[in-house]
């Protein structure tokens, strides 16, 4: 085994493409390195399903695309993708006893563009898939602890939580079983696990990418994006996921792909940050808050400036979030009813006990609980009282950011009140509803966020920074993300026994 080989898992996907290109490291090797090291830290829990048959045969025609000059930008370069996403060729469960064994037919868009293509579009970027990742069920969570399929454990401290729903994403990539992963972000599922695990994380502007092929939760905040171990990676990787998709997803944004690496090294100097105040106040807790002091201390020695804003609204941002997100969920699920696909309870007495008992058997029990919720808030009598009255306080909450976003060109303040907590250390569903808190507001507003690790706290546990901006400021975040990170080293940390 040649040293490249042996140190491939420590690569950036940028390093890993740059290396394919050159022909220096075949896409068959590569891929078989991944699938050694995932086998060995199976124990972690982060994947839910590995095909290496199929994952071979991707790497195979990458590397005839290589030979023959017709390759992708990230061509070769392995990535898994969170549960939420459908995919041909390994199983798409959301996490949930509901979808065990589920084969889709097709997959979904971000899986296609990341990997040979879209079917009758353009070239994809070539990606090799290596499976499948734990999630919170159908993403609803926030410590990975509501999988049908079991909890996954942080690589940093696996007593603790990777954070939730995309924490299989998080996890795989801290640990170097994937140099990337894909996740979604409905109301800080990128943020808070990339926090938690110290790896880099991107929520793009809602519409940015298409949601054709994503199992919905909410389908007014669910948004797909990318988790790797750098601002850099994420930028190629949102670069190939964007764009466009009208015929598959009503909700796309009619905006044109574009290079989201194109300003990366552009200078920070004049660079507004916003700092709000409500970010930092009770609740945050000291040693969180000393590492993101210092990170902001380092923008300032970038060339940056901080402002001080108000996002007034902060605190309402959960109850707001946690009806309208249950609302969405609870009519997106009804599907799941034991009728066309899925789960279907084995015992009942006519079609009515059928849908009860599938239901019961086949849904966890944080996903019942949130369909309770949005089915009460959406009903007769309580509709106008409670979800519409969540709606014209979203508006505001949005609102708030544009005031802001006149004097300041970024925000930035904690992902998360606390690092991450002890696998069941919140027993009450609403300690984790509170710790949403930082990463719900931009969620509500369809704005651009990321995570990036600037330290560690209590535990030795790592500290994610939050950048919000404004729509379509993808570029701007990672750009501000990436002379960070070239600043600094929190990035390269690596946990121990990885």
């Amino acid at each position: 085994m040649t040293q490249i080989s042996a140190d491939l898992h420590d690569l950036t996907v940028a390093q890993l493409a740059a290396l394919l290109r050159e022909r220096k490291v075949s896409a068959l090797e590569t891929a078989q390195h991944f699938l050694t090291r995932g086998a060995v830290h199976a124990g972690l829990g982060a994947f839910l399903d590995v095909q290496p048959d199929a994952t071979l045969a991707q790497a195979r025609a990458s590397d005839a695309r290589l030979a023959s000059g017709t390759a992708g930008a990230l061509e070769g370069v392995p990535l898994a993708h969170k549960d939420i996403f459908v995919t041909r060729d390994f199983a798409s469960t959301a996490g949930s006893k509901m979808l065990k064994g589920y084969i889709s037919p097709f997959d979904a868009t971000v899986v296609a563009k990341l990997g040979a293509g879209v079917p009758g579009g353009a070239l994809g970027a070539g990606m090799v898939t290596l499976g499948k990742l734990n999630c919170d069920e159908f993403a609803m969570g926030s410590a990975n602890e509501n999988s049908a399929y079991g909890r996954v454990k942080n690589p940093w401290d696996t007593t603790c939580t990777p954070g939730g729903s995309s924490g299989g994403s998080a996890a795989a990539v801290a640990a170097r079983l994937t140099p990337a992963a894909t996740g979604t972000d409905t109301g800080g599922s990128i943020r808070q696990p990339a926090s938690f695990c110290g790896v880099t994380g991107i929520k793009p502007t809602y519409g940015r990418a298409s949601r054709y092929g994503m199992v919905a939760f909410a389908s007014s905040l669910d948004q797909a994006g990318p988790i790797a171990r750098t601002a850099e990676d994420c930028a190629l990787l949102l670069s190939a996921m964007c764009g466009p998709d009208p015929d598959r997803d009503s909700t796309s944004l009619d905006a044109p792909a574009e290079d989201f690496s194109r300003s990366l090294t552009a200078d920070l100097a004049g660079l507004r940050v916003g700092v709000p105040a409500e970010f930092f106040g009770e609740g945050l807790a000291p040693d969180v808050r000393a590492a993101v002091d210092a990170a902001l201390t380092e923008f300032e020695k970038l060339g940056a400036k901080l402002v001080p804003i108000s996002l007034p609204r902060t605190e309402l941002s959960i109850p707001v979030y946690y009806i309208i997100a249950p609302a969405e969920a609870s009519s997106n699920l009804s599907r799941f009813d034991g009728v066309k696909f899925g789960f279907r309870a084995d015992k009942y007495t006519d079609l009515n006990d059928m849908y009860l008992q599938t239901r019961a058997q086949g849904f966890g029990d944080e996903v019942k609980r949130r369909i309770m919720i949005g089915t009460y808030v959406l009903s007769h009598g309580y509709y106008d009282a409670y979800y519409l009255q969540a709606q014209k306080i979203r508006r505001m909450i949005a609102d708030d950011f544009q005031q802001a976003l006149k004097v300041c060109d970024v925000i930035a303040g904690p992902v998360a009140p606390t690092v991450a907590w002890k696998l069941g250390g919140h027993s009450d569903p609403l300690a984790d509803y509170l710790a949403d808190i930082f990463t719900l507001p931009a969620s509500l507003a369809g704005l651009p966020g990321m995570s990036l690790p600037v330290g560690f706290g209590a535990g030795n546990l790592p500290v994610g920074l939050q950048l919000i901006g404004n729509y379509l400021q993808e570029a701007r975040l990672l750009n501000v993300a990436h002379r960070f990170q070239q600043a600094t080293h929190w990035h390269a940390a690596k946990p121990q026994g990885i």
